[in-house]
């Protein structure tokens, strides 16, 4: 199989090129500059869609990342960085003469309302509360094709955990050094999912044919994890205690109050269509993942 990345050098997109190629299939990548494996954003919107089976779109400027302030500039990049490569690659997919078969796109739990208690299939309504929910409801408009071949898939990706980038890169230090604990009260609800399950939807859903609609990428012990649990188990596998807590405000200054929402409020997920379709998780419960992750 022939498949177009858009985002391909990224965190998620590294691993998933990995798995793609390990098993057969060819990986072009979009990226800001053309290349080998690579053709540039500008070159896809001039030129249009070069020859593939699917599609994938995984772009996006990390909102977490705690060296940018939460800034109208910032949330302006966070907006286009999704909505608009997602429009980019979806026209390309309407012009082309020969369409790919399938069309993913990677988008977030944030479409669901953080709740203590409340538990969301990809069936439970969403995408209408808060700047976070409305930006996936506009990525994931941007993506539908009205009339195309293409069967689409939208993956709503947990907090992803893996080796070298996402969530894990910034917390490893203070724990190593014995300064981890939980966000805020801990109580939240912790939605992850390791690196390699990620990728390995996204490759389930390109290779099943018959697969289309919304999958939830969430582990299936993630709606009984809260951020204390992952903060123990993260102490845990690295043999450090998890004694310090951050406090809500220091979160809020670091990050600003939109984003901090992330962090210290969450959302007890339920991969109920990804198991239905037949994936079966590498790393269905926390501590497996963190052992492979710190090892």
């Amino acid at each position: 199989m022939r498949v177009l990345v858009g985002g391909g050098t990224g965190f998620v997109g590294r691993a998933l090129t990995q798995l793609l190629r390990s098993r057969g299939h060819e990986v072009t990548h979009v990226s800001r500059q053309g290349g080998k494996d690579r053709i540039s954003w500008e070159e896809l919107s001039h030129s249009g869609l070069p020859l593939c089976d699917a599609v994938v779109n995984l772009a996006g400027e990390n909102v977490l990342n705690p060296f940018r302030r939460w800034s109208d500039a910032f949330c302006r990049e966070v907006i286009s960085s999704r909505v608009e490569t997602t429009k980019t690659l979806a026209k390309a997919i309407a012009d082309a003469e020969q369409p790919p078969r399938a069309w993913v796109l990677v988008t977030g739990v944030g479409y669901y309302r953080p709740s203590p208690t409340a538990e969301y299939t990809e069936d439970s309504p969403g995408g209408d509360f808060d700047f976070f929910s409305r930006l996936v409801s506009s990525w994931e408009a941007a993506a539908l094709i009205p009339g195309s071949p293409a069967r689409g898939v939208v993956v709503r990706s947990g907090v992803v955990l893996g080796q070298g980038g996402g969530a894990i890169s910034q917390m490893l230090w203070p724990f190593r050094l014995g300064l981890g604990g939980p966000l805020g009260s801990g109580l939240q609800p912790f939605p992850w999912i390791h690196i390699r399950d990620l990728a390995g939807i996204v490759c389930h859903a390109l290779e099943s044919e018959c697969l289309q609609g919304v999958l939830n990428g969430v582990s299936p012990s993630s709606p009984a994890t809260s951020n204390a649990t992952f903060a123990q188990e993260l102490a845990a596998a690295l043999g450090r205690p998890a004694l310090l807590p951050v406090p809500a405000w220091a979160v809020r200054a670091i990050f600003g109050a939109e984003r901090a929402i992330m962090l210290l409020e969450g959302q007890r997920v339920v991969p109920k269509h990804t198991l239905e379709s037949g994936y079966h998780f590498i790393f269905p419960d926390l501590s497996g993942a963190l052992k492979d992750i710190v090892a």
